[in-house]
Formats: structure tokens, sequence, C-alpha cells
């Protein structure tokens, strides 16, 4: 592995030198989650929970071709200004935008990639992709789910997207041994909601049960991460009725007008916020910040003992 490609921002550096917690976050949700400026601020949002909590942020990125692991303000500013014309980055186009001196926001998948380079073990995000619904005649599954299964990194999140073929991404996870733990739940949260009417693999109720977990997975010698499922606040879910209606007319309007590939999700998300008055987005902002404080939790309970 190259990492003369990659830079640390200095304070991340230092943490990962002295055994101090760090956490992951992508930049996805900046560039394609919202409209400047409130993209910017949510992304200085969650920064700043995750220190309050214990830990060091690192925002995941690709700037003018060089892969960063934390980013300055600046930095976190010009992918808010920037939106759209920043490419959404998975794993099969980090090289080509690198090659180019190009700008990335990066997916769930290039984040743990770039997390894993830079020896990062925990990762908070807002919901993680999955086989999207239909994917038995498109085949449209994310490369989030590949990534699980190879790269030693864990992702909390609150559960897969619900526009997602729950089901299926389970079935999927399963089949390359990736965990679905849920914190201080036995069933699988689905994003906006707090049930999906599946169960998860194992419920765990600590911070400290899931690092111990892995930390023995790993020393194991077995490749992948895990999904720490971690449901959105109570008083920040939404209906499962409205929100299964708002996608239900996503998904019609997406088939409509073509939408495929890695423009489904943002394009999906979008128009749910907007079938939904904004207000699936304000859920949205709640259980990023909601995973974040989790993440360094568990980030802070992983580096006191490494085995």
């Amino acid at each position: 592995m190259n990492t003369q490609l990659l830079d640390i921002h200095p304070e991340v550096a230092f943490a990962l030198q002295n055994n101090q917690a760090v956490v992951a976050l992508e930049s996805t949700i900046i560039s394609h989650g919202m409209p400047y400026p409130q993209n910017v601020e949510t992304a200085m949002a969650v920064e700043a929970q995750v220190r309050a909590n214990g830990a060091i942020p690192a925002t995941i990125a690709i700037v003018k071709g060089r892969l960063k692991a934390g980013l300055s303000a600046e930095e976190i500013n010009y992918l808010g200004k920037e939106g759209k014309n920043v490419t959404k980055v998975s794993r099969r186009d980090m090289a080509f935008i690198v090659a180019t001196g190009q700008s990335g926001a990066t997916t769930v998948a290039s984040t743990m990639i770039i997390a894993a380079m830079a020896g990062i073990k925990v990762f908070a995000t807002g919901g993680i992709g999955g086989v999207h619904r239909g994917a038995e005649s498109n085949f449209d599954i994310s490369a989030d789910l590949q990534e699980l299964a190879q790269t030693n990194v864990a992702v909390v999140c609150a559960g897969a997207k619900s526009i997602l073929d729950l089901a299926l991404t389970l079935e999927y996870l399963e089949t390359y041994g990736v965990p679905v733990v849920g914190y201080q739940t036995a069933e699988l949260p689905a994003f906006f909601t707090r049930e999906s009417g599946f169960a998860v693999n194992y419920q765990l109720d600590t911070a400290q049960s899931i690092a111990s977990v892995m930390r023995h997975k790993w020393a194991m010698g077995l490749k992948g991460g895990l999904v720490v499922a971690n449901p959105i606040p109570h008083e920040f879910a939404m209906p499962k009725a409205q929100i299964d209606a708002a996608i239900e007319q996503a998904l019609q309007q997406a088939v409509e007008q073509g939408i495929k590939g890695k423009e489904s999700t943002p394009f999906l998300l979008a128009k749910v916020v907007e079938l939904t008055g904004g207000n699936s987005l304000k859920s949205n902002i709640a259980l990023v910040m909601n995973n974040a404080k989790l993440a360094a939790e568990i980030a802070n309970e992983y580096v006191l003992k490494p085995m």
C-alpha cells in the first residue's frame, strides 16, 4: 500500500501515534447530502460532537488528487461550496480521481479504505448502502457491502438506508461474514425509523463490549468490518408509514427519470426530504450526530486495551 498518496492531518497523526481515539467521518454528506452552507455547518457540528465525546475527528475526502485523513476547516468549506461539482467517489473511482488531481467526496466504501490506510478503526456515518430494491433484475448493490467484507473498520450507522431492500442487504452481509450489531436493540434500525422488522445478529449494550468484539475479531485474523446499528433517537424518529409512502413515491420517480447507479441514493434521499417537508433532513442530521457520539465512545474503549 502506497501511503505517499495520503495526507494525515497533523492532529489526527498525533492522536494515532499516541494511541488516542480517532473517528473517521465521510464527506459525501458534505458535497452531496445537503445544500451550502448547511452542509458545512453540519460537518463542523459532527466534528464538534466527536470532540465533545473525547475523540479526534478525521473527515475523509480526496482534495486535489490527495487522499485526506482529516480536513482543515478551509477544505470542508471548499467541499461544501463546490457541492455536486465534486465527484462522488467509491472504490472504483479512487485511482482516476487521484491520478487526474481532482477532488472527491467519499462514500462509506472509500472512507473505509482511506481510514484503514491511516490506521483508523472506527467510522461514523448516517446509514450504509446496501442492496437496492429490484436488485434481482438490475443487480444494483452498493460497494459498501463488499468493503465491509474486506476492510477492518467498524462502521457506526443508523442501520441501512430505508430506501433499500433491507432483507437482501442483511442476507448479503451474512454471506460475506459481516456481523450486524444492534446497539441496545435487537432490531435493525431503518435510518429514519427505529424499527425495520428485521433482527440484528447480536445486541450489545455498551461501547466497551463492541470494542472488545472488534479487538477479538481482528486478533483472530478475520478480515472485514462490522456494522454497529445505532437507532435514531426517539424524539427524531419519523412515523414509519410516512417514510414508507415517501420512499415508494421517490422510487417511482427514480424509475420514471432513469436514475440509476451511484446517483440513485442522493436522488432518493433528496426526494424523500422534499416529500416530507424537510422533516427527514432534520432526522438525518440528528442520527448522524447520535452516531458520532457512539463512535467516539467506542473509539475510546478500543484504544484502552489494544490487543
